[in-house]
């Protein structure tokens, strides 16, 4: 390796003063946020496209990052959110042959910054031991650093507690939905006979939820985080359904669970929530969510459904739970984490009410999880 290679090019700043020097690739720059880590072994276009990553940098602990490339089909979104992301080694030339374009270039266009050559390991553990922290990265070609500044300005991040990052990556005005989940040799089919008519609260929602919805044969209208009671009725919906999103769901409930409460009180509606939206409706409820120390992000996560003993294979991405010890009478844990026993679902006994904290669209076991959009439209069907 030249002199020249030997370089850092960017480095990650943690609060604490810890300091990782590695190549950076992507967009140039300086960005601030918490740091996480994922344990996926694919699947990182849909991580740095997930809305739920808003305020947080990636920490990838598989090392083979951008060797499949990117391609438009795999994004959750219009454009990355999650705020950067640290790999161990640099990308290689991508082989695939869904490949249409480089991560580090798909990377650079969108201003996301990444860095490699870091010993994921240790920051692994580090993360683990003392929680996420608040850091921040830099990326410069000619190596400058101002060390003092980059601690400085990871120990001024505010952090995601008490944080609404809904209203950020919610989406400015409603719109329907009727693409459904790809298929060898057609793509994205339209979902053109509808038997169920949802309002979807975009919380943060991906593009995948809203294709398992509309594979489930339901019309989608997709409204935004801060709509009313009165939005939704407008439409006439058999169903409700609370995405997924970012943020301390604490802080989102401001808006959030007022809305859910009137749906709750007023109406017999079926209602659906995923991750973020899973947090709205505990909210609702009377539940309390708690900041977990390190969060859930991975795909291999086993989660156990008490009513039928089974165990799913699932894709997780969160750093607030529902307290399981706030549930009210008459809410009933549905799903508990085999990892450390955290909440991952709740149902109301007597109505079609429920929700999940992970993520039944992201195909983890692959297909382990996909009943619980099945469900939902067999309770509008009975309703």
């Amino acid at each position: 390796m030249s002199a020249a290679q030997a370089k850092p090019t960017a480095c990650l700043a943690l609060a604490d003063g810890t300091v990782f020097y590695g190549h950076g690739f992507g967009a140039t720059g300086q960005s601030v946020a918490e740091l996480c880590f994922n344990t996926a072994m694919s699947g990182y276009q849909e991580i740095m496209t997930d809305p739920s990553y808003a305020g947080q940098i990636v920490t990838f602990t598989f090392p083979h990052i951008g060797n499949t490339g990117v391609t438009p089909e795999d994004d959750e979104t219009a454009d990355p959110v999650a705020a950067g992301m640290v790999v161990k080694w640099m990308p290689t030339q991508s082989s695939n042959w869904r490949a249409e374009q480089e991560l580090s270039e798909w990377l650079a266009a969108r201003g996301r910054i990444a860095i490699g050559g870091i010993d994921t390991r240790r920051l692994t553990r580090a993360i683990r031991q003392q929680g996420a922290p608040h850091v921040a990265l830099s990326h410069d070609p000619e190596g400058n650093f101002d060390i003092e500044a980059l601690v400085a300005a990871a120990r001024d991040f505010a952090g995601l507690e008490g944080l609404d990052l809904a209203k950020d990556v919610t989406c400015a005005q409603g719109y329907r939905w009727n693409e459904q989940r790809w298929a060898w040799g057609e793509g994205f089919p339209k979902q053109d006979n509808p038997k169920h008519k949802v309002v979807a609260i975009d919380y943060g929602a991906k593009r995948n939820i809203l294709r398992c919805l509309a594979s489930a044969g339901c019309d989608v209208q997709v409204l935004p985080a801060t709509a009313t009671y009165d939005d939704v009725m407008a439409h006439n919906p058999d169903g409700v359904f609370l995405s997924n999103g970012p943020g301390d769901p604490a802080a989102t409930g401001e808006y959030a669970v007022p809305m859910i409460k009137d749906i709750l009180d007023k109406t017999d509606l079926p209602i659906f929530g995923i991750c973020l939206g899973h947090q709205m409706l505990a909210l609702a409820l009377g539940a309390k969510t708690i900041k977990m120390n390190h969060g859930h992000h991975g795909a291999n996560h086993p989660v156990k459904e008490h009513a039928t003993g089974k165990v799913e294979i699932t894709s997780m991405n969160h750093g607030f739970a529902v307290d399981s010890q706030t549930l009210p009478e008459g809410v009933v844990e549905s799903h508990v984490s085999l990892f450390d026993g955290s909440n991952c679902g709740i149902r109301i006994v007597d109505r079609p009410v429920f929700s999940v904290q992970h993520h039944p669209e992201a195909s983890p076991g692959p297909q382990d999880s996909f009943y619980l959009f099945e469900r939902f439209a067999e309770t509008m069907a009975k309703a």
